[in-house]
This record gives structure tokens, C-alpha cells and sequence, in this order.
């Protein structure tokens, strides 16, 4: 029970602390975003681990022709090094052509490992169909394999997907709206009201009145010189100003897997009784031996004795108050003793009962 104290009471902790913190951490500019990438190629160079795929036959019959190599219609090539890969990348905002991004390679057919492979020159392509870029390079695998030759094996990570860094080089670059228009919109990472206020009249404070607006939980519409120059360091100047973001709802947030229980600051319950406890019951099966009389005209057997225990924990009901806080919560829920698992029930059994003034989020 000295570790649930512990844990709990450390919850209640972090959960009391409230720091300030810069613009930039806390939103994003509207319109600068990350655009996903996918593609398909090759992996070649494997050490007889590649995959059988029909499709995997295809690309490569498709690749010899394009290098002027013409393979006989029905031929299988019978493919042992060569694996047909999908690729992912992330390009970056203000991404330019020539610059290099990572590239991920995950195998889709029933290659047995990536690993010693290299990946053959492919395009990237947007959403719009476009090609932004073209991967090409050697692979880094972090996982492995061994396989016996009764059929045992061993699997260490995921030795089908490999990395290529700076693998793909950008070839076209991805219009945004930074340098269009009077002004710019910051974006929240969490929608809040109260932040919103703050973050406006951060800016205005600074910058003179109505140079920020809030336009509602999530945006903050800022006035903006139109310059590219002048609005990059204008851009600069307000991302490092330091505001103290609004206070999360009241929430609960239980992981059903794990046992882990969040409790919010801002949590309290209504005037309640809660009981805790548990029955025990065990059954326990002995063998006695029954021996007959000397002059006994009977038999020596082997009779089973059943005892049946019944333990029940003398836990007594306990009462909360109206507004109970976070802390006080933590302190009856450690004089009874619950596991997590009993605190799951407990809560959401105060939800059901109305008594708990907070969101319960069971993850």
C-alpha cells in the first residue's frame, strides 16, 4: 500500500504545478505544416531473405525493360534478394529543392528481413500525385533474425522496416501562405478560452492594441507586415514571449491496461459514501487416510476433508463532503487501500452516481 500512497500522491504534485511558457510551444503557425510522402520501390542486395510476391516479380520484369534487358513472358525470375518495399517520408515546411529528408521502407510482401539491402532509385509522391522527391540509398535496420534448420527461429525488433537517413532528395517545394496577406493566424496546440485571451493580450501588450485577436479557443489572428524579412523577425520576436496557459478542464483518465490513474487538479466530488472491501472465499481440498479396526472386516481408503474459508476485509464506509479536493480524494482512497483496479471501479461508480464533477476518459 506504500507504493500506491507514493504514486498517487505524486500525481497530485505534477498535477498542482503551473509554468509559463513560450509562444512557439504552446501553437503553430497556420499554414506552415509537414506534407506526408509514399512511394514504392525495391530493396535489393538481401542475403536470400526476400519475398515470393507476384507483384514483386512484375516491378522487377518492369525495371529490366525500362534498362533495355527484355525477360521472356512466363519466366519467373525466382527472386531470393530482392523485396518490394512501400516508402514513407515527412517533407518539411519550407522544404527546398536539394535538401535531403529521412526516409522509412517497410516491407510488403513476406520478405523475411530488409536488412544489408539497398534501395533502388524511387519517386515520392504527394496527395496531389505529384512527385516532391526520389529515395535512393542503403538501409539501416535495427532488427534481426536467426532461423535453425529444425524450423526454430528468433526475432529481435522488427527486422522488416529500415531507415534511410537523408535517403530522398526533395525535388519540388510546397507553396504556403507564411508571406501572403496583412496578418498571421496562430493556432493553438490545445484549444483553450483562457489561453486564447492571454495569448492575445501578450501580443498587445507588447506590440500596442488590437494587433492580436483572438478568434476563438484555437486561433489568434495576428497583424503582420507584409515583407518576408520584416515578418520573419516580426514572427521571431512574438514566438519567444512567454505566456501561462489556461488551466485543463477537470478530468480522469484511467488506462485500463496498464492501471494507470490520472487525476486533474481541478477534480472534485459532491457529497457521497463509498465502501470498499472484498470476500474471499477458499477451498481447500485434503486427502485423509481411513484405516479400518484390527479385527475390521473392512478396507483402507483415501477420503478427501474439504475446509472452506471465508475472509472478508473489515474496510467501513467512508463519506466525502461536498467539493472534496484532489488531495483529500488521494488521502481516503490510501486509508482503504484500493488497488488501481478497485480505484477504476470506485470512480466510475461516483460518475455513474453524479457525485464525480469531472470527465472520466478511459483509454
Amino acid at each position: 500500500m506504500k507504493y500506491i500512497r507514493f504514486m498517487f500522491t505524486f500525481l497530485l504534485v505534477i498535477s498542482q504545478l503551473s509554468y509559463a511558457q513560450r509562444i512557439k510551444d504552446i501553437t503553430t503557425v497556420a499554414g506552415v505544416r509537414s506534407n506526408q510522402l509514399v512511394g514504392y520501390g525495391l530493396v535489393v542486395g538481401l542475403d536470400g531473405t526476400g519475398d515470393k510476391a507476384p507483384f514483386t516479380n512484375q516491378t522487377f520484369i518492369n525495371m529490366m525493360n525500362e534498362f533495355g534487358i527484355t525477360i521472356p513472358p512466363g519466366t519467373d525470375p525466382k527472386l531470393k534478394n530482392v523485396a518490394a518495399v512501400s516508402l514513407t517520408a515527412k517533407l518539411p515546411p519550407f522544404a527546398k529543392p536539394g535538401q535531403h529528408i529521412d526516409v522509412t521502407t517497410s516491407s510488403i510482401g513476406n520478405a523475411k528481413s530488409l536488412r544489408g539491402g539497398t534501395l533502388l532509385f524511387a519517386p515520392l509522391r504527394g496527395a496531389d500525385g505529384q512527385i516532391y522527391a526520389v529515395a535512393q540509398g542503403n538501409l539501416v535496420v535495427g532488427g534481426f533474425g536467426a532461423e535453425g534448420a529444425d524450423g526454430s527461429k528468433i526475432t529481435v525488433n522488427v527486422p522488416s522496416v529500415g531507415r534511410i537517413p537523408n535517403g530522398a532528395t526533395v525535388e519540388r517545394a510546397v507553396a504556403n501562405a507564411f508571406s501572403r496577406g496583412d496578418s498571421l493566424t496562430l493556432n493553438l496546440n490545445s484549444p483553450d478560452f483562457t489561453t486564447a485571451k492571454r495569448l492575445s493580450d501578450r501580443i498587445n501588450g507588447l506590440l500596442g492594441p488590437e494587433t492580436a485577436y483572438s478568434v476563438d479557443a484555437t486561433s489568434v489572428r495576428v497583424s503582420a507586415p507584409r515583407d518576408p524579412n520584416q515578418r520573419v523577425a516580426f514572427l521571431s520576436l512574438i514566438e519567444n514571449l512567454v505566456i501561462t496557459p489556461g488551466e485543463a478542464t477537470a478530468k480522469v483518465i484511467i488506462n485500463s491496461r496498464t492501471g494507470t490513474i490520472v487525476i486533474g487538479k481541478h477534480v472534485v466530488i459532491d457529497a457521497v459514501a463509498v465502501t470498499h472491501g472484498s470476500l474471499t472465499v477458499t477451498v481447500k481440498e485434503n486427502l485423509e487416510v481411513n484405516q479400518p479396526g484390527a479385527f475390521a472386516n473392512g478396507e483402507t481408503a483415501i477420503v478427501p476433508k474439504t475446509e472452506v474459508n471465508i475472509d472478508e476485509e473489515n474496510n467501513r464506509m467512508f463519506v466525502f463532503a461536498p467539493g472534496v479536493s484532489l488531495d483529500e480524494i488521494v488521502k481516503a482512497v490510501n486509508e482503504v487501500g484500493a488497488a488501481p483496479g478497485d480505484l477504476m471501479a470506485i470512480l466510475e461508480a461516483l460518475k455513474q452516481a453524479g457525485a464525480l464533477n469531472a470527465e472520466l476518459i478511459v483509454i
